[in-house]
């Protein structure tokens, strides 16, 4: 496995978006940006639960 730097990253998003539009790349923004809301919300919430022993 081969490192790639970030800058090789971003130029083939770009290039990719350029292809098939900027469809595909917004919607992986999309699901990834609700993940990591919702394991925020689940992290954050988690700490206030009530343990009745």
């Amino acid at each position: 496995m081969e490192h790639n730097p970030a800058s090789a990253w971003l130029t083939g998003a770009a290039s990719a978006a350029e292809q098939q539009g900027s469809g595909y790349l917004l919607r992986v923004v999309l699901v990834v940006m609700v993940l990591g809301c919702v394991l925020t919300a689940w992290f954050l919430l988690r700490g206030y639960k009530q343990k009745d022993d």
